[in-house]
């Protein structure tokens, strides 16, 4: 029963592209690091999702989409038959349950280790600029390592890396993709000057810094058309190597985002402030204004509450909300936001690895 005090349309249908969604609230992608070796998705994770469905849309935690794009051990690929084939029980089961669910193509650059890719080589990145930190492979933490500078030649063949996951994602049963273009991975390296210190077309000015931003777009809408791709910034987040932001985060994105507008996309997911962590902003950084230059429907994303969700879409500052880690304790997290009942908070220990304990043991509020 929809609590009438609730005087907000969060709970309504909303139309983002050619998704017709149930409701406003999204389930962000969240990385659960709960797959095999070979990123295949099974019977585990088409629960894990099933058991979501109530949410407008579910983005699918980030999926590789190759084995160069791959950084973290036991996360999901799309680049593979046998991934393809994983990830239809996935979609059949959500669509079983009343659910959409898309995609998110995930390259990350230079965040990766050689222990992680093919062969030992060295990670790929717009410029040879090793990020900090470490990521988990197979045997444990390793320290990241010195990423090679792509080659303008080798920029072709990572468009159609993109271009073979979008049309794998068609296979497999999404009903759409999102870009990741977030969390200082890939495609956000090379918008960042802090990362991009490239000197042919893909570097220097911020037209050449967004170039590939927008050919992969270009690429993903050809297979998908352009209202069923979302595409996901973060402009200021720092994650996947302690990455600085841009110089200019206001001409750089703003640049990027009058850009996208001419595709029409599905939606912008917009992380405000830094991923998973604070909504704070640098001086001189105004992401409402950012994201007002889009002209489609926004998704905001980060550290939210109903009572922020509730305010910032009164304000019309969005259309729809991302809930992340609430979504990994609250399967029917939209039921208890609705019915204003208790929500349960994950211990951080059961997000990443593991089976079902964590995963897809959690009640509902009527269980």
């Amino acid at each position: 029963m929809i609590d009438n005090s609730l005087n907000t349309d969060l709970f309504s249908p909303i139309q983002m592209g050619a998704l017709q969604l149930a409701n406003r609230i999204v389930m962000a992608p969240v990385t659960r690091s709960r797959m095999a070796d070979d990123g295949v998705p099974n019977e585990l994770h088409a629960t894990y999702y099933a058991q979501r469905a109530s949410a407008g849309l579910i983005i699918a935690e980030a999926t590789n989409i190759s084995a160069l794009g791959r950084g973290y051990a036991m996360t999901p690929g799309i680049w593979t038959e046998e991934q393809v084939a994983g990830w239809k029980k996935v979609t059949n089961a959500v669509h079983a349950a009343g659910g959409k669910i898309v995609s998110q193509l995930w390259h990350v650059g230079r965040f990766s280790s050689v222990e992680l890719q093919p062969n030992g080589e060295s990670p790929v990145a717009p410029s040879a600029i090793k990020a900090e930190g470490s990521t988990y492979t197979e045997k444990g933490f390793v320290e990241v390592s010195m990423p090679r500078a792509l080659e303008t030649s080798e920029i072709p063949g990572i468009i159609e890396q993109y271009k073979h996951a979008a049309e794998n994602a068609k296979h497999a049963g999404f009903d759409g993709v999102e870009v990741h273009c977030a969390n200082s991975y890939l495609l956000d390296q090379f918008l960042r000057d802090s990362t991009n210190q490239r000197t042919d077309q893909y570097g220097g000015s911020v037209e050449n810094r967004a170039r590939l931003t927008l050919e992969v777009t270009e690429a993903v809408t050809a297979i998908w058309g352009s209202d069923r791709v979302g595409i996901r910034l973060s402009p200021v987040t720092p994650d996947a190597g302690n990455t600085p932001p841009d110089s200019n985060v206001m001409a750089t994105y703003g640049y990027l985002i009058q850009q996208l507008n001419r595709f029409n996309l599905a939606y912008l997911h917009f992380v405000e402030g830094a991923t998973a962590t604070s909504r704070t902003v640098p001086e001189g950084v105004d992401l409402d204004a950012l994201s007002a230059q889009f002209e489609g429907p926004f998704i905001g994303n980060n550290n939210y509450d109903l009572e922020m969700a509730l305010e910032r879409r009164a304000q019309g500052r969005i259309d729809a909300v991302a809930f992340g880690r609430l979504f990994i304790s609250n399967p029917d997290l939209v039921e208890r936001l609705r019915r204003g009942i208790e929500l349960t908070i994950a211990p951080r220990a059961s997000y990443y690895g593991g089976s079902a304990k964590g995963y897809t043991d959690w009640p509902t509020a009527d269980n």
